[in-house]
């Protein structure tokens, strides 16, 4: 009976495994990338600490009677940490660490009444924060909890002021209440840093998203963020869709990216099925169409077509001999994409068809042929957009009719080659080079990338750069302009 059940639980395992979606795109954020986000954390962190607010204290201690107002945190020593939190999230500690206060008193003693300043540090500061890493309903990176802990070892006060050094006596009994109060306030604080503030920034990561009038992207996660003690992995969809029919998408068969890498701040693994989604969009968009006409169509490919169908057009009509020609191009099939080692390329069926263009009637065609054609593909970062050079490096053609008419049309082979390198393939790279956003954060940058290609995926490899602190990117105040376009 006990085989029986381990036997189950195997066989439903292995088919979750089965179903599960793999992700067109992977983000590792290694211990190096966390690393450069210590500084801006722990700057964060005393922003948000030196906002701390205290109510004003009242009250009377023998013959003493007292006020403190005004409590302002002026200075803050932190000895912080960031790290991984295996199996949760981030984990910000800070250890033996100094906070100074100024606050301002009102003290009546018998008929002696003084007032004056409050230097006062909180010694031996002890935060304690673990941020709870998963992903929400949509699919978005946020911090679903936080835990939080603080503690101050001791407080000490120096009066100024006329009779300053005979207070001093009752400086315990007044920092004793405000240690209390200050210890209460961090954590709060922190947990609305994080859960509403670092929230706000993780919410400029595109999700699902226009990329242009033709389609859109999903980056939703998979599943929540998988932590080690080195790194942050998330799978991300990875998916381009059809703006104008949203449920008509690519079924991803490709292979799962694996990152093995640790020696950059951050990696970012790309499958075929990226590449591919995009490509079968466009094409359900109806992209892929062109035509070359007029004072498009070079002058010596014209001459070329002309007298290669000189004898059709005499037999259709001799009047269309000085009509104009156009050259129709139709992709036939969703392109596909192919990554190896040596490199990425996309393949490409294409109709072509040559037709005359009367003027004032319909067009007449004169030929339909089919071409197949194979672009290398060079993938390249500049920011956080992901951009892609196209090559022409194979083309052929052949007719649709006969084998004979296809031995005709060698000829036009190397001239409709060149015409495309010079006139279709810029067109192409000028539209690809403005690139797709991938998934970070407003004002967070690659540098320094390098590309590697796999079998099935392609993967960055990078470092960060922060445009701005934290702040300014939380609160949306960039150093010029920001793209927020995907």
């Amino acid at each position: 009976m006990g085989l029986l059940k381990v036997s189950v639980v195997f066989l439903l395992s292995l088919i979750t495994m089965t179903l599960a979606e793999p992700p067109g795109c992977k983000i590792r954020i290694t211990k190096k990338g966390l690393e450069m986000l210590k500084a801006e954390t722990k700057k964060f962190v005393e922003e948000e600490l030196s906002n701390i607010t205290m109510p004003e204290m009242q009250g009377s201690e023998g013959r003493f009677q007292y006020t403190i107002n005004n409590v302002r945190i002026i200075e803050l020593n932190l000895a912080s940490d960031l790290r991984f939190q295996p199996d949760v999230g981030l984990l910000f500690e800070v250890q033996n660490s100094s906070i100074t206060l100024n606050f301002q008193r009102r003290i009546l003693y018998w008929l002696f009444y003084d007032e004056g300043a409050i230097n006062a540090s909180a010694e031996g500061v002890n935060i304690f924060t673990v941020l709870h890493l998963s992903k929400d309903d949509e699919g978005r990176l946020k911090i679903s909890n936080v835990t939080c802990d603080a503690s101050i070892a001791k407080m000490r006060a120096k009066f100024s002021g006329t009779l300053g050094r005979v207070y001093d006596f009752i400086g315990t009994f007044l920092t004793t209440g405000m240690r209390f109060l200050l210890n209460k306030r961090i954590c709060p604080v922190l947990n609305h840093a994080a859960l509403v503030s670092v929230n706000q920034l993780l919410e400029t990561i595109p999700v699902r998203a226009q990329v242009d009038s033709y389609i859109g992207i999903d980056y939703s996660l998979l599943s929540d963020p998988v932590v080690t003690e080195t790194s942050l992995d998330m799978d991300f969809r990875g998916m381009f869709y059809d703006l104008k029919n949203e449920n008509d998408t690519l079924v991803n068969y490709a292979v799962n990216p694996v990152v093995r890498e640790y020696d950059r701040m951050i990696y970012l693994a790309l499958s075929e099925y990226f590449f591919d989604s995009g490509l079968y969009s466009y094409f359900k968009g109806g992209l892929f169409q062109l035509q070359i006409a007029n004072e498009r169509m070079p002058k010596d490919l014209e001459v070329l077509l002309r007298t290669t169908y000189l004898g059709t057009i005499m037999m259709l009509n001799p009047a269309l001999m000085d009509q104009p020609l156009s050259l129709e191009f139709e992709v036939t099939a969703p392109p596909r994409s192919t990554i190896k080692t040596s490199g990425a390329s996309v393949a490409v069926n294409c109709n072509v068809k040559v037709l005359v263009l009367p003027a004032g009637k319909p067009a007449v065609q004169l030929s339909s042929m089919t071409m197949e054609g194979k672009f290398n593909a060079k993938v390249s970062m500049k920011g956080k957009r992901l951009a892609i050079h196209l090559d022409l490096r194979r083309f052929k053609i052949f007719s649709n009719q006969s084998a004979l008419e296809s031995l005709a049309l060698i000829p036009l082979q190397g001239p409709l080659k060149t015409m495309l390198q010079i006139s279709v393939v810029p067109l192409i790279n000028n539209y690809t080079k403005r690139g797709v956003q991938i998934p970070l954060p407003d004002g967070i940058d690659f540098i320094e990338e390098v590309v590697e290609y796999h079998n099935g995926y392609i993967i960055v490899g990078a470092n960060l750069h922060f445009q701005t602190g934290l702040r300014e990117m939380i609160e949306g105040k960039l150093v010029g302009e920001s793209d927020n376009s995907i």
